[in-house]
């Protein structure tokens, strides 16, 4: 697994995973070059023996207390093995690091693996955008994390500083 930013040269890999892990409400091929190259987005791929498996999107203005991750997506063959939890970390510290203090995203609400990652990283429930994903009528879940209490969860703990000692 190497995580590495995104470039406009993986374009074409993004896509084919884009229509592969969302064929109903896959983004355009624009509206995703677009994103790849605003100052206010920050994209990492997942690559495997040289072949993209997984990218994910984050929009976060410099200074701003507030981001939104875009989109994750893991080419199937590879999820479950924690590339997607690998990829939010890291979306998660390049909000900080642009100044974030709360991170929102939109998952759907027939996606529960999901759901369990990000509950599992201290994203909360906020609020609901009903039939917001289309064409399917799939209710959006709504979801935020604070940046300093996800930060100070990974810290460890005295006990487990010294544990070397």
């Amino acid at each position: 697994m190497t995580l590495r930013p995104a470039t406009a040269s993986d374009l074409d890999a993004i896509m084919a995973l884009e229509r592969a892990s969302f064929p109903r409400d896959a983004w355009s091929e624009a509206s995703m070059r677009a994103e790849l190259e605003s100052p206010h987005g920050w994209y990492v791929v997942d690559i495997e023996a040289g072949v993209l498996v997984g990218y994910a999107g984050l929009r976060a203005v410099r200074g701003a207390a507030d981001a939104d991750i875009q989109t994750i997506a893991i080419c199937s063959a590879f999820r479950g093995r924690g590339r997607g939890r690998a990829i939010l970390e890291a979306l998660l510290v390049e909000a900080s690091a642009r100044g974030a203090s709360e991170v929102f995203l939109e998952v759907r609400a027939d996606n529960p693996v999901a759901q369990a990652l990000y509950a599992s990283e201290g994203f909360v429930e906020i609020a609901r955008r009903p039939r917001y994903y289309q064409p399917d009528d799939v209710d959006a879940i709504i979801m935020r994390l604070g940046l300093r209490a996800w930060a100070s969860a990974r810290e460890p703990s005295p006990d487990e500083a010294g544990a070397c000692t």
